[in-house]
């Protein structure tokens, strides 16, 4: 009896140990393709890492009033006046305004809303571009005129996320030499912070006509033989301090 225990205590820790290699070998497999995934999912470009995407923002500019004062002084004025120049230039909106209304400031902010629509029209915004409404300010002795539109914004990230270790690892990202997930991220938000025109980043912007006086001349030049680059005053070069490079 002693020996038949003994023997089919052998055959349950050799059936145990069988399970536990094939559980073991399951779980291996199950990591290599889960590594293999997510190294499939992992670009290598920076660009399609973080890539640079165009939104809908707001461009707000606050005129401050007080009780006892009406109109705009010559900063605010300056403030209206760029922020409809560049209404005409990248707007995708009209101009909602909210004016704050009732309080001490209610007959200040309506003086100076009539300052703000006249410099509206001087700057060529049409009357019916502009939507004006109310709000009760939470602070009834110094409020603000709010002026806003929406306008095309180019953004990337968010940066500063680290999905792997820089060091070693078990990831294919280390073995492979691949980039790490941050790596040129601050250059692309960077670079659609600094883009002056977000539609650039999806085509280029239509041709505008030649100059055509500089054009004539240089033709006119070129008929005649002559050489058709400009000429500059002798006197040009007199602030030097090198003739380096001649």
């Amino acid at each position: 009896m002693t020996e038949l225990h003994t023997a089919v205590a052998r055959r349950c820790a050799q059936a145990a140990l069988r399970l536990l290699a094939a559980g073991g070998l399951v779980a291996m497999l199950a990591g290599c393709n889960e590594s293999r995934v997510t190294q499939a999912d992992y670009p290598t470009d920076y660009r399609l890492r973080h890539p640079i995407t165009l939104k809908e923002g707001d461009r707000t500019v606050e005129v401050f009033v007080g009780r006892n004062r009406g109109g705009l002084t010559p900063a605010q004025r300056a403030d209206v006046l760029a922020f409809a120049q560049m209404w005409r230039r990248e707007a995708t909106s009209g101009i909602i305004v909210d004016i704050p209304a009732g309080g001490a400031t209610g007959q200040a902010a309506a003086d100076s809303m009539r300052e703000v629509h006249s410099i509206f029209a001087a700057s060529g915004v049409p009357q019916r571009a502009v939507y004006t409404r109310n709000y009760r300010p939470a602070d009834t002795a110094l409020a603000s005129i709010k002026i806003n539109y929406s306008k095309l914004t180019a953004t990337a990230g968010p940066c500063g996320l680290w999905p792997t270790n820089l060091g070693p690892g078990q990831d294919g990202s280390y073995i492979e030499n691949q980039p790490y997930w941050n790596l040129g991220c601050a250059q692309q938000r960077n670079l659609a912070a600094m883009v002056d025109n977000p539609a650039d980043l999806v085509q280029p912007r239509g041709e505008g006509p030649s100059y055509t006086g500089r054009r004539t001349v240089v033709i006119d030049k070129y008929r005649r033989g002559d050489n058709p680059s400009g000429s500059y005053a002798p006197a040009f070069d007199t602030g030097k301090i090198s003739d380096l490079g001649k």
